[in-house]
């Protein structure tokens, strides 16, 4: 119900009971007068009746004609007294807590600020439009929420998120949100929904940069003709991702690395259940002694540390971040891959077969990896149906014998469950799993899993790349991201001195500076004015260092 809707039910609820009770004091009046003509005797003007009536209402003062002598008419005014009270109570929660609530509550406004320009419109609030928000937040772009929802849309402006309460897919909406001197349009809110915000804002501007996401892939192509830029599926997205965790695994290559110089890359690299880093701590794996590389940090059960501490000790689901030339980073895979490692051809099994599931098959078929899919329907390309929290269905797949299983199944809970009885079967298999909510990645790895993604992240990340794209955001496609950015609070400043790690759990992993990229840097490299930091670490760090820097 919106804002104007609830404000008529309590000027109707308001109308009634003033009508009411305007309808109960005339008729009291009117026996008052009467019983104190017929009971007792003495003729009064009405309108003094009519006060008494009103004085033993409101309770600020009655009984100037007490004592009564008639039985009936003492009747008469308790009767008057108890519905004087009853109405009082009825009036508290229909009349006087919606107007407190109504003075005390913040209302979402109806229109963005006049002045805003060059600034994103969102429509609307979603868990990956929070990343891509983060982001915009951390580098000072301007944005604005269109939200329909009240509720919502009130939560976020008690939240200090500048929001206007409109329908994105009216002209009213975005034109509320100044869309004619926007940079870019996001619409997240349904694939039909979104269609309509994109025809609705090439109505109003011809120019503005489209961004939808499309739930069904199917749909993208018709979102492009509606007039999007650009259409993201996040599922499809996701799969990739997953994939990509398993065809780097198998393969020489390297996977996704960001390149800083010619001969200087930045990489993630997750250990393996039977590596032999497996058990050692930072400083017993001589990591850097042994390759050459440097690590910037690891994710541990889903907590990012940078530096990790010496004395952390790696396990299975450890990921290292870790920078270098090519050939150290390859030495340093070759370490963090299963020293008793199965044959290429082990299994890889595919649990759920929706987008993410069905993405994920279609890599690992153009690479030519052997795979199993498990799905509780029954369709085209699924080879086990069952439940994947069954040991019975995983049993029957062959989990036991399975060098890496992919969960890519759309609730968490489920994804929890099926990871504990995967990794009870088959223990030393290499469990990648998707999580489609960010809090929950921390209890999948407690269940047991290898490497989580989360959809918000991975879809959030991408809009944010595709916005920002002149603000020199680089991702990974995995957990960590990379920034260049100018730092001029920092300028004067050694490395020592900013403590930029312990500030931001970041990195910094190379200096631009006069065309030339600087990546050995000691504590005491001093930052200059015109430099720009290439700085790597989770989301929420990069924005703290963005913050920081600028």
């Amino acid at each position: 119900m919106s804002s104007a809707d609830s404000e008529g039910d309590w000027r109707r609820r308001t109308a009634y009971y003033a009508l009411a009770l305007a309808g109960i004091m005339m008729t009291y009046a009117v026996a008052y007068d009467v019983g104190m003509l017929v009971w007792e005797g003495e003729e009064v003007p009405f309108l003094h009746s009519l006060q008494v009536v009103v004085e033993t209402f409101t309770t600020t003062g009655f009984g100037s004609d007490a004592p009564w002598e008639h039985p009936w008419m003492n009747v008469l005014v308790i009767v008057m007294d108890l519905t004087g009270v009853v109405l009082i109570f009825l009036a508290l929660p229909l009349l006087l807590f919606p107007l407190f609530e109504e003075a005390l509550s913040t209302t979402p406004p109806l229109e963005a600020r006049e002045e805003l320009a060059d600034h994103v419109v969102v429509c609307s609030f979603s868990p990956r439009t929070e990343v891509l928000i983060d982001e915009l937040e951390a580098r000072e772009i301007e944005y604005v929420i269109v939200e329909s929802d009240l509720d919502r849309a009130t939560e976020l402006h008690e939240t200090g998120r500048p929001v206007v309460h409109r329908d994105a897919d009216a002209i009213e909406g975005l034109e509320a949100a100044r869309l004619s001197d926007a940079r870019t349009l996001v619409a997240d809110v349904d694939d039909r929904t979104n269609t309509s915000i994109i025809l609705t804002a090439r109505e109003i501007v011809r120019d503005v940069q489209v961004i939808s996401i499309v739930e069904d892939p199917e749909r993208e192509h018709y979102h492009r003709l509606a007039g999007a830029d650009t259409v993201l599926t996040p599922r499809v997205l996701l799969g990739e991702s997953l994939a990509a965790k398993v065809t780097t695994n198998i393969s020489s290559e390297l996977g996704d690395v960001v390149e800083i110089t010619a001969d200087f890359e930045l990489a993630e690299l997750p250990v393996h259940r039977d590596s032999d880093l497996v058990g050692r701590t930072i400083a017993e794996s001589e990591i850097r002694e042994r390759t050459g590389v440097n690590l910037l940090g690891a994710w541990l059960q889903g907590r990012f540390e940078s530096p990790p501490s010496p004395t952390t000790t790696i396990d299975g689901s450890t990921v290292l971040l870790a920078a270098g030339r090519e050939e150290q980073l390859q030495e340093l895979r070759e370490r963090t891959r299963s020293g008793l490692r199965r044959a290429i051809s082990g299994k890889t099994i595919v649990i759920g077969y929706g987008d993410t599931g069905r993405t994920v098959s279609e890599v690992l078929e153009g690479r030519d990896v052997p795979y199993t899919v498990v799905d509780r329907a029954d369709k085209p390309g699924v080879d086990v149906v069952g439940d994947a929290t069954e040991p019975e269905t995983l049993t029957e797949a062959d989990v036991e014998e399975a060098r890496t299983v992919i969960l890519a199944l759309p609730d968490d809970a489920t994804t929890e469950v099926a990871t504990l009885v995967v990794r009870d079967l088959g223990p030393s298999a290499e469990i990648v799993a998707r999580a489609e909510e960010t809090e929950n990645i921390k209890k999948i790895y407690r269940a047991g899993a290898d490497y989580v993604l989360a959809l918000a992240t991975v879809s959030g990340r991408m809009l944010a790349t595709t916005i920002l794209e002149d603000e020199e955001v680089i991702s990974l496609n995995t957990q960590i991201e990379v920034v260049r950015t100018p730092a001029p609070q920092l300028a004067g400043q050694r490395l020592e001195e900013t403590r930029i790690r312990s500030r931001t759990g970041c990195t910094v992993v190379g200096v631009e500076r006069d065309g030339t990229v600087v990546t050995d840097l000691g504590p005491e490299f001093r930052i200059e004015a015109n430099d720009v930091l290439i700085v790597a670490g989770t989301d929420e760090g990069t924005n703290r260092f963005t913050e920081l820097a600028e």
